[in-house]
């Protein structure tokens, strides 16, 4: 469980560098901005090999709270509604101009349908810190304006709902073979 808990911390820790502005603006002006997005990606890596190998060897038998039933019912749309948001979020659409923030949303969706859906610690532990990460990273982003200008075009929204369509549907028939627990009745 340390292993999971250390790769949260890097992983998620390092993502927050972004919400304290003066903190990423003097790493980025000390070691440069190509040093910095390299130091980045490097933690962020190392982060989340350590998410997936902890997680991998945690005790998956603990139990914090039995499974909610609606929201393994719930999933399978859930996860398609946070896959179409994670498409969106890199596109200049109608979805993301409308939502602002389609990347945290769709992370947070993410997060509480599996947590809710789950029930052990290991679970508990890795959704829930996703969750929590979501939360505050949106509340930041919406305090300090984080919105990038655009002008919205109707063709990435359509991008966004047949990508993230798509990526679902392959996720959900991959979920039994890469996670060991089908997320819907076509899974491998």
């Amino acid at each position: 469980m340390l292993l999971l808990i250390g790769g949260l911390v890097l992983f998620l820790g390092i993502h927050l560098l972004p919400a304290i502005p003066a903190l990423r603006a003097s790493a980025a002006e000390q070691w440069g901005e190509r040093r910095y997005k390299g130091v980045f990606s490097l933690v962020s890596a190392i982060g989340l090999v350590m998410i997936v190998a902890g997680y991998m060897i945690a005790d998956p038998n603990p139990r914090v709270f039995a499974p909610f039933p609606a929201a393994r019912r719930i999933a399978p749309y859930a996860m398609t509604l946070s896959f179409i948001l994670f498409a969106a979020a890199n596109m200049r659409g109608h979805l993301r101009h409308a939502v602002r923030h389609p990347m945290l949303l769709g992370l947070g969706t993410w997060a509480a349908v599996h947590l809710l859906a789950n029930g052990d610690l290991r679970g508990t532990v890795l959704f829930g810190a996703f969750l929590a990460f979501a939360v505050v990273d949106l509340f930041s982003a919406v305090q300090r304006g984080a919105v990038k200008a655009f002008v919205p075009e109707g063709k990435f929204d359509g991008m966004a709902v047949a990508g993230g369509t798509a990526v679902a549907l392959v996720v959900m028939l991959l979920h039994r073979f890469l996670f060991g627990v089908p997320a819907a009745g076509f899974s491998l």
